[in-house]
Order: C-alpha cells, then structure tokens, then sequence
C-alpha cells in the first residue's frame, strides 16, 4: 500500500469513529471499543486519533456534548440537573463550572439572554405561530454585499437538524487530516438549503464543505460542489453555533426587507472563520451569506 493509499485508510477509520462518537453522545465510548470501530490495536489508536484529528477523543466527546447542551439550553425547558447528566457530569456545579469555561458564562445566563435575543413567536387570529418581523432586543449586526468568488468544495451531506452538522464536519476534517489537507486557513463551509421552520427537522437538508485541492480524492458519500459566484448579502456572528438563528433572524426579518434587494437562487451558506477546536464558543466566528439576484 502506497503512503497516499494509507493516508486514505486512516483518514476513513477515523471517520467511522467520529461518526460513531456523535450518534452515541449518551453511551459509555471506552477507547478500546473506538479502536475497534477504527480497526486500529489499543495500543496505537489514541495516537492515531490525535494526530488526524488533533485532538483527543476526550476532549472531542466534551466539545459535541456540550454543543448539544448549548442547543438544549437554548430550545427546551429541561431543567439543568437533567441537561448536566445527559452531558456527562455528575453534578450541575461541575456542568455549571465546564460550561462557563467554554462558553463564556453559566448555563441559566446563557439560556436566560437566548431567551432575550431570539425572534419573538405570536399566536395569528387563527391560533397559528408566526415569527414576528422584529427582534426583541436591540441586537444589530451589520450587513454588506459582496461579490463572492466562485469556490469549490469537497463535500459531505447532512440529513436532519442542522445543529447536528457537526457530525458530518467530523467525517470532513477526519478525511482531511489523513490526507494532510487541514492546512492553517483552510476554509470552512455549510450548505443550507431549508427553512428550519418549512419542515421536519429530519427532513432538513445540509452539506459540510471543506475547501481542498480539485485533484482530492473523495470517499464514495463525497461530492464536489460549488458557492459563490455572484452578490450575497453577508453578516457575521460571534458566538456559539446554537445561537446562528438569531443571525438568519437579523437578515431576512430586519434587513432583508429594507434593503431593496431580492434573495438569489442559491441557498445560504456559512463560513466558519475560525477552529472551534482551538477558539471558546463566545468567540466564535460565523459569517452567513445569502445570496442575491
């Protein structure tokens, strides 16, 4: 086998256990069940994972359950002790604690001020829920219209809630690493092509892109695409990727309609301008791009 060849190999077993470690954030992930999921001895697997993915799987098991308590937090009810046991802590001090330090403040401030920032929902005379055109808070973003160059993307697809992408960006920077594509500054991209609100959250459709050389050779659930190529109207957000609707709130409740311009044909799409791997969620950077005619 040539060194390109297991470069490959490795890259797609480190792929089937990031796969296996989002789709089971509630169960027990021992390394020696991953190294066997990776096909890799115990002995070498954790060496492996961390110089494809660059990071350890503990630390990779902590950052997705706390995203998920992040979107818990910001969509339901459910009280702390319940999203702290379902994040892996034994206490919600302990989650209080880790929370914080990733995401900027305690979990009750955070869910309290999304509460204060999301679109607010009113009952229509006929007892319907429809988002209002405004924002509850003066929140402002500003927004700029750009020609976006053309881009090419190597890309994976996502089916289902788009909180949930990440599993599939898992997939993309495990296929990279391996290939050794996850270079400083390589660009990273989803695709969105539903309202959230338009259907089933199981019905969503999404791709996780990455930006690589056109000669990269793609796994079989692969497929190039591309973004860009015309005006978008583009804003960009700080703050953890839960909080993404209030940005595409901002843009076509606030801005759009004010604007004199008409969305494209395209779908939107998101840049993420930094790792979150190597950035706390409170500084994160998202820039959302709509597309114009």
């Amino acid at each position: 086998m040539t060194r390109h060849e297991t470069s490959l190999a490795y890259a797609a077993r480190i792929e089937r256990v990031m796969s296996h470690i989002a789709d089971h954030l509630d169960d027990r992930l021992e390394l020696d069940d991953l190294s066997d999921i990776a096909c890799f001895s115990p002995y070498h697997f954790h060496r492996v994972f961390v110089a494809v993915t660059g990071e350890t799987v503990a630390e990779a098991v902590r950052r997705l359950r706390l995203h998920r308590a992040a979107v818990e937090l910001n969509r339901s009810q459910h009280a702390l002790v319940r999203i702290a046991t379902r994040a892996g802590y034994g206490s919600v001090a302990a989650f209080t604690r880790a929370f914080a330090a990733s995401y900027g403040s305690p979990p009750a401030a955070y869910r309290r001020a999304g509460q204060d920032l999301r679109p607010v929902l009113q009952p229509s005379g006929s007892q319907a829920m429809t988002r209002a055109t405004a924002l509850r808070s003066p929140l402002h973003y500003d927004v700029t219209i750009e020609t976006v160059p053309k881009l090419r993307l190597a890309t994976l697809p996502h089916r289902g809630d788009y909180q949930k992408i990440g599993a599939s960006f898992e997939r993309l920077f495990a296929w990279a690493g391996g290939l050794g594509l996850l270079r400083p500054g390589v660009r990273m991209i989803g695709i969105y092509y539903d309202d959230p609100d338009s259907k089933p959250l199981a019905e969503l459709r999404s791709e996780a892109g990455l930006a690589v050389p056109e000669d990269s050779p793609l796994a079989p659930d692969m497929a190039w695409r591309e973004v860009g190529s015309g005006p978008v109207a583009r804003l960009v957000h700080k703050g953890p990727y839960a909080d993404l609707d209030i940005a595409y709130a901002y843009l076509y409740h606030s801005w759009l309609p004010h604007s004199g311009r008409q969305p494209g044909e395209a779908p939107c799409f998101e840049e993420y301008l930094n790792d979150p791997r190597s950035a706390p969620p409170s500084e994160w950077l998202t820039a959302v791009n709509l597309p114009l005619k």
